[in-house]
């Protein structure tokens, strides 16, 4: 008889859930109304993101694929890295794997309690790298404000690719900001071709920021793990924090260290396996809104 249900994992990082399906075990025909259709939290499984664990492509241990809660296909996303680079470490028993993503490779690696430390690459800083509609020669703060003009809520944010593009306006009080309004608009503004994530960072102190964070695609969301990472670059560019820092989101705290000898953003933190389960593919689509 054919197996017409499909096995997935449940896990979260920091709150940011994920569906895994494993497509090296059970191969997949993955379209965007099937992926909107097991994100969807009132009829399917629910999710801010789907991930997919598939063959490597060019000689990495795995290759994860990315879908956001619309079913946008995305390059990178930090707390699934740490998810999944849990399940391959257990998997292989390495002390280090290379995730190849749509955004460049990941490489993970377990540190002496239970956190995942993945090694998120290089960031990208120029106007074309992120990428944006018009050049700005500097980066770290670019002409945008939101507000009322000569008296704006947020103005200047730095902008930084970590795979994926990034927009992070400093506020004096992230709770204070109407990022359910703002963050929509912003996201689809025309300097975003590719659209944006959207953070508001509050510097606690030199070590320390806070973040919240509209995701591209998905919303309001309890922890971006890319989006610390890109927050965390752009307040060193703005000699706000040190180099190594906690940033504390809705979800939790991660770890992040953007390494003067390499150039590359470190990011620990949580990788927590909530449950496992089988959903059924056809019934999903045929219950989808």
């Amino acid at each position: 008889m054919t197996r017409t249900t499909h096995h997935f994992l449940k896990m979260n990082g920091l709150g940011n859930d994920f569906v895994v399906l494993d497509l090296r075990r059970e191969p997949l025909a993955l379209t965007d109304a099937l992926a909107r259709a097991i994100a969807d939290r009132e009829k399917g499984v629910g999710c801010d993101q789907l991930i997919t664990i598939e063959e490597p492509r060019d000689g990495g241990d795995v290759f994860m694929g990315i879908r956001n809660q619309d079913g946008g296909t995305v390059e990178a996303c930090g707390n699934a890295a740490r998810c999944i680079g849990r399940l391959i470490l257990d998997e292989t028993g390495k002390d280090a794997v290379v995730i190849e993503t749509l955004g460049g490779d990941t490489v993970a690696t377990r540190t002496d309690g239970e956190d995942i430390t993945v090694d998120m690459g290089e960031p990208r800083l120029k106007w074309d790298e992120i990428p944006l509609s018009e050049e700005f020669r500097d980066t770290r703060g670019i002409e945008l404000e939101v507000g009322p003009l000569g008296n704006p809520i947020m103005h200047s944010p730095g902008v930084v690719n970590v795979g994926n593009p990034h927009a992070v306006f400093f506020v004096d009080d992230a709770d204070a900001i109407e990022l359910d309004r703002i963050g929509p608009m912003l996201e689809h503004h025309p300097l975003f071709p590719e659209r944006a994530n959207i953070s508001v960072a509050q510097v606690l102190s030199p070590t320390h920021l806070k973040l919240r964070t509209w995701e591209r695609g998905v919303g309001l969301t309890k922890a971006c793990g890319t989006a610390a990472c890109a927050s965390t670059v752009a307040a060193i560019r703005r000699r706000k924090t040190e180099r190594k820092i906690t940033v504390s989101l809705p979800g939790g705290d991660l770890t992040v260290e953007w390494r003067e000898a390499d150039n590359h953003i470190y990011m620990t933190g949580a990788a927590t396996l909530d449950y496992e389960g089988d959903l059924d593919p056809a019934r999903l689509l045929a219950e989808a809104p």
